[in-house]
């Protein structure tokens, strides 16, 4: 048992920190649409500028370089257009960084693997903890100079490190690298040109709380009124007092729209985007906003109606409802997705296989789901599967991270707790332990099915392993009353069983003197059967 990997304890999941809504500009008049681009043109060169600006001073950026920046761009735009474009470049450099050290620890994972299988001998097995060698001569050559390039790239990362040195593209790095490959996207380079330059464009405002409407940049009126602070150089184009320019649509909000009007109306913050949609060619405006800590249920309280543990798959999610003592209720539930095609259709596919299963848990009154805590960005490396590509794909296909960040949020909303497990050892402990004897002539248990009960189970912490029944010897007179029903500390687990009135036997009347209920004090070896009908309770599948 020395060599399992220890199983953190199981948390209570937090709630989202923030809202993203998004609602269509509809009937957008033709001068609307030109002084949209206008605006989101000219604002995204100066994004461009100034992200440039961040890059170059890298890890030796101070406040006052801050404000340096700020100063260059508020003559050109404004204060606040300023402010947000400033906030944009400081979070669009941080999340290279991190995506910089995430690449850094790949390669470093990746040459560890190589290096230890090119230290085996040729051949060698690999063992539960440690791969094996190289099957052939020649894959250990290959393997060998694929180590030489892993650890060239392993500098060069390190270095733009220290120099704080980061690699952004503004639009996106898979559309510029689109540029070179239209005939397999499918596009026009005309087509191509129109979504870069969208992508590329800046029209973002962050909220203030205390302004009118909650922000006084790209401001949206409790009746749907959208109007924009125009910047400096485009001010003549204003249609509205103060440089502004009013849209001639209107707009509203169908999903959180009242949470929102609520906030228009106390003048809350609230962050708006604008942006087009080259595919579809439509305007799209997102309203954004952070939500204020609430604490966490407690575990008790979440577990007290039972738990529906779920495990996660490349195409299903397979869920099966707990009572309190970590016992299967009824059958189990499979909810499938597909998670092939656009981006837009995974994540609906997402969205929907949630909502089958917390309307499922909203029916059956639990108020806890259970899930693995899942990461599998060290199981996607090349090195570490080897020639199992189909493996890898499927490892890289499952979306861990958006199910867990929309679960958390849906759960949210509706009032269940989501319970976060150790995903160690559920699939084969719960194959090993649950699948044989959940299986029935009527009921085929798969081995997802069983790693649910498994993951149900570790949260309400019970051990996965189901207890077996006691040997027959035991469950009968001849060593004694063993109750397997009653933990060791339960008082009255060895007292005498109840006597019910009436005869057991044709030949024995009720009631046989004062030692009726002494097993002791009958002369039969051991303890004697008792004078009195009883029938012992179901076994349950744990305690």
């Amino acid at each position: 048992m020395g060599g399992l990997t220890s199983v953190a304890p199981s948390f209570v999941a937090s709630g989202p920190s923030g809202v993203a809504i998004r609602t269509r500009l509809k009937d957008l008049a033709p001068d609307d649409e030109k002084v949209l681009r206008l605006v989101g043109a000219h604002l995204g060169s100066l994004a461009s500028k100034d992200l440039k600006a961040r890059c170059r001073d890298g890890v030796e950026h101070s406040a006052e370089t801050w404000a340096v920046r700020k100063r260059e761009l508020t003559p050109v735009s404004s204060s606040r257009w300023a402010g947000a474009i400033t906030k944009a470049s400081h979070d669009q450099w941080a999340l290279a960084r991190r995506c910089q050290l995430a690449h850094i620890q790949n390669l470093e994972a990746g040459i560890r693997t190589i290096g230890h299988r090119l230290s085996q001998p040729i051949g060698q097995k690999a063992t539960k903890h440690a791969p094996g060698g190289y099957r052939s001569r020649r894959e250990w050559h290959a393997k060998s100079r694929r180590l030489q390039v892993l650890e060239d790239r392993l500098a060069a990362a390190r270095a733009d490190r220290e120099a704080g040195l980061v690699h952004v593209v503004r639009g996106g790095k898979s559309l510029a690298c689109t540029r070179h490959h239209l005939e397999a996207a499918g596009l026009a380079k005309s087509a191509w040109r129109r979504g870069w330059e969208a992508e590329r464009w800046f029209c973002q405002a962050d909220g203030e709380s205390g302004k009118r409407h909650g922000n006084e940049t790209i401001r949206v009126s409790p009746d749907g009124e959208v109007s924009i602070k125009l910047p400096a150089p485009l001010a003549h184009l204003a249609n509205a007092p103060h440089g502004r320019y009013l849209l001639a649509c209107r707009v509203a909000f169908a999903h959180r729209g009242t949470e929102w009007a609520d906030r228009v109306a106390a003048n809350r913050a609230i962050a708006y985007r604008i942006h087009l949609d080259t595919g579809r060619d439509r305007w799209y405006v997102t309203a954004s906003w952070q939500l204020p800590p609430t604490p966490t249920l407690p575990m008790g309280a979440a577990l007290a109606q039972g738990v529906i543990g779920v495990d996660m798959n490349a195409d299903h999610l397979a869920a099966w409802r707990l009572d309190v003592h970590g016992n299967p209720i009824d059958a189990p539930r499979r909810f499938f997705y597909d998670l092939t095609g656009t981006a837009e259709h995974r994540d609906a596919q997402v969205r929907h296989a949630l909502t089958r299963l917390l309307h499922w848990a909203k029916t059956c009154g639990v108020r806890a789901i259970a899930v693995e805590d899942l990461d599998f960005g060290a199981e996607k490396t090349r090195e570490k599967h080897g020639r199992q590509k189909r493996f890898r794909r499927l490892i890289s296909g499952m979306p861990t991270g958006k199910l867990r960040a929309r679960l958390t949020s849906m759960a949210d909303s509706t009032g269940i707790a989501v319970i976060a497990v150790d995903p160690a050892y559920t699939s084969r402990w719960g194959a090993q332990h649950w699948q044989k004897p959940l299986t029935t002539t009527t009921r085929k248990t798969t081995r997802h099915d069983a790693a649910a009960v498994a993951i149900g189970r570790r949260a309400q912490g019970h051990p996965i392993r189901r207890r077996t029944t006691p040997p027959s010897a035991h469950r009968s007179d001849e060593q004694g009353h063993r109750s397997v029903q009653a933990r060791p500390g339960v008082l009255g687990r060895e007292g005498t069983r109840p006597r019910i009135p009436g005869p057991r036997t044709r030949s024995l009347p009720p009631g046989r003197g004062a030692n009726s209920g002494n097993q002791n004090a009958q002369h039969r070896s051991g303890r004697s059967a008792e004078h009195g009908f009883w029938q012992q309770d179901s076994l349950p599948l744990s305690l």
